[in-house]
């Protein structure tokens, strides 16, 4: 279920490519199929279709079968499916909440808040990663023991771009590539633990908030996620940080114990396992007081 600020409930989106996806990874002969799909030269070749001008008509398509309001975005110029799907927003679409004491959303997306522990799995992409699994770290996972886990999961209408949570300095992109095993060793009825998508993880120095891991997570097939910035980077709050292409869509930021105080109706929906919608640059949480911690 899916709520809005407000406490309105909200139809999920058709994400045909989801589906599809899934059905695939179902079944040994799905996953099969997928190990040659996604193999470099293939899923190198659907990239440079969806950025070249013969993937424009597409676009027609993806807009009425999704109900997407192009109004808000900047059109012009737009001569493939990438260059639709990573599309601007017009100015002052999305303000951002420049107060420093305020955690703010890096995206549009639909969010959900869990604690962390040592046993935590959490459902990203339909399929289940611990902290450890996500960064790919289990010494730096640890710091976050007893902290947050929020997972921002975009919706094909979403604006597919991203920014700063808040300001400071960054350290490098670590890029960790999707496995796919053609055998499923444990099935599960809803996720599935024998495949990993693509993602990318940075560290956050942030002023406000301390240290942040922020994963970009895409997908097995030609998912693709650009970062703007390297290691050592000074950004600021509400700068755009890097952008979705066709195939990425959550980003999941790792908080430590006693430093953000989240909004409780977000709060309250993560109880009720229903996402909340949120958009880019929106205030979701407190800089923690010093009582708590």
């Amino acid at each position: 279920m899916i709520r809005t600020r407000d406490g309105e409930t909200v139809t999920p989106k058709n994400e045909s490519q989801a589906h599809a996806l899934n059905a695939l990874y179902g079944n040994a002969v799905g996953r099969g199929a997928l190990k040659v799909l996604t193999a470099p030269a293939l899923s190198k070749a659907v990239g440079a279709f969806m950025d070249s001008p013969a993937s424009k008509p597409l676009i027609d398509r993806f807009v009425k079968s999704n109900n997407i309001d192009t109004s808000q975005y900047i059109m012009s110029g737009i001569d493939s499916y990438n260059a639709f799907f990573t599309r601007r927003i017009k100015s002052g679409k999305r303000p951002v909440d420049l107060n420093k004491e305020h955690l703010i959303s890096p995206c549009d997306a639909k969010l959900t808040v869990c604690r962390i522990n040592e046993d935590s799995l959490f459902a990203i992409k339909d399929s289940l990663y611990s902290a450890a699994d996500l960064i790919g770290n289990e010494r730096i996972a640890k710091r976050y023991t007893d902290g947050l886990c929020l997972i921002f999961r975009l919706e094909v209408d979403d604006y597919h771009r991203y920014c700063y949570i808040d300001s400071g300095v960054k350290s490098a992109n670590v890029f960790i590539e999707g496995e796919l095993h053609t055998v499923n060793p444990i099935a599960l009825e809803h996720y599935n633990i024998y495949k990993r998508n693509s993602r990318e993880v940075t560290m956050l120095r942030t002023e406000s908030f301390g240290d942040v891991i922020q994963t970009e997570v895409g997908a097995m097939l030609v998912g693709r996620i650009k970062n703007r910035h390297g290691k050592g980077y000074h950004f600021t709050r509400g700068e755009e940080k890097g952008m979705f292409l066709f195939g990425g869509s959550t980003i999941v930021l790792l908080i430590e114990k006693d430093k953000v105080e989240i909004d409780s109706d977000i709060l309250l929906n993560s109880a009720e396992n229903c996402e909340t919608v949120v958009k880019y640059g929106e205030k979701i949480g407190i800089k923690a007081s010093s009582t708590t911690r």
